[in-house]
C-alpha cells in the first residue's frame, strides 16, 4: 500500500459522490424544465469556447454556497429552501461533483450534478446558446 493511498483529489471526488444520483443530460434538461436551479460554475472563458446553457444562472464557485444558501444574507432570491433541487455543471463533471457535495454539507440535500459536465451536454447534442448569460454575483 502507497503512503498516499489515503489522500488526494480522486479519493475526495469518489466519496463527494457517493450515494448521489448525478444526472446525465437529458435528465439535467429534464430537472431545469421542472424548475430546478441549474447552476453553471464553468469560467468566463469556457463559457465563451462552448457556449451558454440554457436557463442556467452563473454563479461562481467562490461564492457558491452563499448564493445558494436560503440562510445566508447574501442568498440569490431563487434559493427559497434547503428542498431545492439544484444540478451543479462545470466543464467535464468533476469540479462539479465537489460543489455538490458542499452545497448537501450547508443543507441542500437534493443537490447534484452533470455527469460530464458541458462536455456530455454537447455530446448529447443539447443546445447551447450565445445569449448573454445569467450571472450572479
Amino acid at each position: 500500500m502507497n503512503e498516499y493511498s489515503d489522500r488526494g483529489v480522486a479519493r475526495v471526488l469518489t466519496q463527494a459522490r457517493q450515494g448521489v444520483r448525478r444526472y446525465t443530460p437529458q435528465e439535467a434538461d429534464a430537472a431545469r424544465r421542472r424548475g430546478a436551479l441549474i447552476v453553471d460554475t464553468r469560467t468566463e472563458t469556457q463559457r465563451a469556447e462552448t457556449g451558454e446553457l440554457p436557463g442556467a444562472l452563473v454563479i461562481d464557485r467562490t461564492v457558491l454556497e452563499w448564493r445558494l444558501d436560503p440562510a445566508s444574507p447574501d442568498h440569490i432570491p431563487e434559493a427559497t429552501s434547503y428542498d431545492l433541487e439544484v444540478v451543479v455543471v462545470c466543464r467535464q463533471g468533476y469540479s462539479s461533483s465537489l460543489a455538490a457535495e458542499s452545497l448537501r454539507r450547508v443543507g441542500l440535500h437534493r443537490a447534484t450534478d452533470l455527469a460530464g459536465g458541458v462536455e456530455a451536454w454537447v455530446r448529447a447534442g443539447l443546445p447551447l446558446h450565445r445569449d448573454p448569460a445569467d450571472v450572479r454575483r
